[in-house]
């Protein structure tokens, strides 16, 4: 029987090919650029499609046609127990991109594995026994142990995924002067959706707990396809990103564990205050804010010491991260600039960007969180002179 073109196996048939056309660009990608993430993606692109494809067959028709029917039972294609934990290693490369794959990270696929095995056995049965499919006629993808354990694991590998990203993000803002720019904001837009996605999961198990039903579970394959298609381009367009973009993003290191002798550890004491204006004198007298790609690390380097005491004097003292105590020198010379109207046929951005700032809405950004105005708000009320947006 051919594929049966409907409303249901054409959607899903669309969806699915699109996913796995950039599921092997981002394979090529990685091949060769050799990037971690771009494996990890073409694989769960790889996984999702396989995911969608027993509803989008069944619908086709394929699941009621002998000889059709016997080789999509045995074959195992709703992987749920890798989705997340190659969800949660592209997240881990595409955030450290020197990541590398150790042997305890295997044991994040023993269930997986085990449960391809589990799926060969009864194969191996069947032949055995002289039955052509399995013993009660149900593809095993579908028993109700397995989808409930596949979601039961997928909610743990979102919420270590959360957890990456959230620790990431205060990594990046404790270390890098140009966080905003490597914040990867559309991954925290992408977990809320697929949080989305494991609620209307959980409503369906609910509502209608018969897995095999095709009928009545198009819409929620409908929600998979769609995130699934958002996932792919993103990632897709992120790998174009990083293999052109000049940000820095392989010379910062997480703060030293160390504590120079000289520095003890009780917080708000007299020599975290002395290298503080020891910052500060950096700041106004070399202007190491105007550095667009500034770190941590260069900093501690120019002031000869550990790049845990500059986070520490600058959060004990300011209160502020180190990407927040740098972007309020570029701030205030930004006002300065502005104020002395000394670059009248200047841009705002441009004048920004002289100040160190990277992009329009991270400026725009920290000048709002700092100010508690936007940019031109603060131009039109406090200067006469008005100046391009």
């Amino acid at each position: 029987m051919p594929f049966s073109f409907n409303l249901y196996s054409s959607t899903l048939l669309v969806f699915s090919f699109h996913i796995l056309a950039i599921g092997l660009l981002e394979l090529r990608t990685g091949i060769r650029e050799r990037t971690g993430s771009a494996y990890w993606l073409s694989l769960m692109l790889f996984l999702l499609v396989l995911y969608i494809s027993p509803f989008m067959l069944g619908y086709a028709g394929w699941y009621g046609e002998d000889g059709y029917r016997e080789a999509l039972f045995y074959l195992p294609l709703q992987q749920l127990f890798f989705i997340g934990p190659v969800f949660m290693f592209y997240l881990k490369n595409l955030l450290d991109p020197g990541y590398s794959f150790k042997k305890y990270d295997w044991g994040h696929f023993v269930p997986g594995i085990i449960y391809l095995l589990y799926s060969l056995v009864l194969f191996i049965y069947d032949m055995i026994q002289g039955v052509y499919f399995y013993m009660d006629g149900r593809d095993k993808d579908f028993d109700s142990w397995y989808q409930v354990a596949g979601f039961i694991s997928m909610i743990i590998y979102f919420l270590l995924s959360w957890k990456i990203y959230q620790q990431y993000r205060k990594r990046i803002f404790e270390n890098l002067s140009y966080a905003e720019e490597v914040a990867y904001s559309w991954v925290r837009t992408f977990l809320f959706v697929f949080l989305i996605v494991l609620i209307l999961r959980a409503l369906f198990f609910i509502i209608n707990p018969e897995w095999d039903n095709f009928g009545r579970k198009f819409w929620y394959y409908l929600c998979i396809s769609v995130v699934g298609y958002y996932l792919a381009i993103l990632g897709y367009r992120q790998s174009l990103l990083q293999n052109t973009s000049w940000i820095r993003t392989d010379n910062f290191s997480m703060p030293s564990e160390e504590v120079s002798e000289n520095m003890p550890e009780e917080e708000n004491n007299e020599e975290y205050v002395k290298l503080l204006v020891k910052i500060d004198q950096a700041m106004h007298d070399r202007q190491l804010f105007k550095n667009p790609t500034l770190t941590l690390n260069d900093l501690a380097e120019h002031l000869d010491t550990t790049t845990k005491n500059i986070s520490r004097a600058i959060n004990t003292e300011t209160g502020l991260n180190f990407n927040d105590y740098i972007n309020r020198f570029r701030v205030n010379a930004f006002i300065e600039k502005i104020r002395a109207e000394s670059h009248p046929q200047h841009t705002l951005l441009g004048i920004a960007m002289a100040c160190g700032f990277n992009s329009k809405s991270t400026f725009n950004r920290a000048f709002k969180k700092h100010q508690g105005v936007s940019p031109n708000e603060y131009v039109r009320k406090h200067l006469k002179r008005g100046f391009k947006s």
